[in-house]
């Protein structure tokens, strides 16, 4: 980003977080507009920290419901026909139960999956197995869902977004017409365009280039999708930000079921 007072100004400092291979990428923004993005093991590093940002958006599901109706939770239902051809990029994410079953470590690992699967076919509304897509980041989902509930405070700091939900909304709220990735590979005109979309709002072309994910040892697609995060961070602070739903629902320990844009 810069300073040139463009929507990226916000009066707090900022931040927007992607998971990505062992820890998690997180693009950090200050109140004058400048940015950094690094590399982390944890989310609560980023809030131990003496700077924390005030206002933080990762792209990860907040919030699980005790059961789940078919086509996932609310916000997934809600978002997904704003996306166009990127629906599928919005998966369904099962009960707290069966995500909490994925990670059960008393459960041997090469088991976990179809544990996961029966658990979320006893809590869903029609019965529903796992994606394999959202079993794979249920570790991390649980990373979130253990802090926020041990950290309260946290709750009305960091807030759940989607890169795609955001893109939608940078893009006078039409959906892109390019993937970010065709056959799980890179797609250049897709990361262009986001990245094209992202200079627009303000961010550093530098902030988000090939050379920056090779540096912090991440892929292209999870740099530019922390870049969206804080942008939709920003928006969460400058009170601008659309709730799908709004107002948002609460899971049984009180953390909100939704996603900002």
């Amino acid at each position: 980003m810069d300073s040139s007072g463009r929507e990226s100004r916000v009066p707090v400092r900022i931040a927007g977080l992607d998971g990505c291979k062992g820890g998690w990428v997180a693009v950090i923004v200050e109140p004058d507009g400048s940015a950094h993005a690094e590399r982390i093991a944890h989310v609560a590093e980023l809030f131990e920290r003496p700077l924390a940002p005030q206002i933080a958006a990762v792209d990860m599901p907040i919030g699980l419901p005790e059961r789940v109706e078919a086509k996932g939770r609310a916000p997934e239902r809600l978002v997904r026909p704003l996306l166009g051809g990127r629906q599928s990029s919005v998966f369904s994410i099962p009960s707290r139960a069966a995500v909490h079953a994925g990670v059960d470590a008393s459960v041997p690992e090469e088991d976990r999956y179809r544990h996961a699967c029966a658990v979320a076919r006893e809590t869903s509304v029609p019965p529903k197995a796992v994606a394999k897509q959202a079993f794979h980041i249920f570790p991390k989902i649980v990373e979130i869902d253990l802090m926020l509930r041990a950290q309260p405070a946290l709750q009305t700091r960091l807030f759940e977004c989607h890169p795609e939900v955001a893109f939608w909304a940078m893009n006078g709220r039409t959906a892109l017409d390019q993937p970010k990735k065709v056959k799980n590979a890179p797609h250049p005109p897709g990361l262009t365009l986001r990245r094209h979309l992202l200079e627009a709002a303000g961010f550093r072309p530098e902030l988000m280039s090939p050379f920056k994910a090779r540096e912090l040892r991440v892929g292209e697609d999870d740099l530019i999708d922390a870049c969206a995060a804080a942008w939709t961070a920003g928006r969460i602070a400058r009170h601008e930000a659309v709730s799908f739903p709004s107002p948002p629902e609460r899971d049984a320990h009180g953390l909100p079921i939704a996603i900002c844009a």
